[in-house]
């Protein structure tokens, strides 16, 4: 069986480090790529620039408080476009504002997580993901 390939749209390297660690503990074998602003992040969904030789994740994790483009017009972009509307889009960021939850499922977010404050309850929040997405539920082509 091949990797589940994770898409991390993210700019805080302790958050990084941590989702990463998270998902080394996983029961599933992942490829997780990671880029740090909203401009990389439609480009290697597109394959543009540097990204050419990457693959389509199978799932993207997306904060919202991300520079160049904020995870909300990237959401929007990859719901937007059909080559890339079926990959599940969870937004995984530490705004718990009812506007920026109201605003992600209007444009189509899959899931959305509001990353907790301690280490250890982000590190079952992550591996909490990887049971619905990569476990429980079936990924699209």
């Amino acid at each position: 069986m091949k990797p589940v390939h994770i898409l991390l749209v993210e700019d805080n390297e302790g958050d990084i480090v941590l989702t990463l660690d998270a998902f080394e503990e996983s029961k599933i074998k992942t490829t997780i790529s990671v880029v740090k602003n909203g401009r990389d992040a439609l480009d290697f969904l597109r394959r543009n620039g540097p990204y050419v030789q990457e693959t389509k994740p199978d799932l993207i994790l997306l904060d919202i408080n991300i520079p160049i483009l904020n995870g909300h017009e990237v959401l929007k972009e990859i719901k937007q476009d059909p080559d890339l509307k079926k990959i599940p889009v969870i937004m995984l960021t530490t705004s718990s504002n009812q506007r920026d939850i109201n605003l992600a499922y209007e444009n189509h977010s899959n899931s959305y997580v509001t990353k907790p404050i301690e280490m250890e309850d982000f590190l079952k929040a992550i591996l909490r993901i990887e049971e619905f997405w990569l476990q429980l539920s079936k990924l699209a082509d």
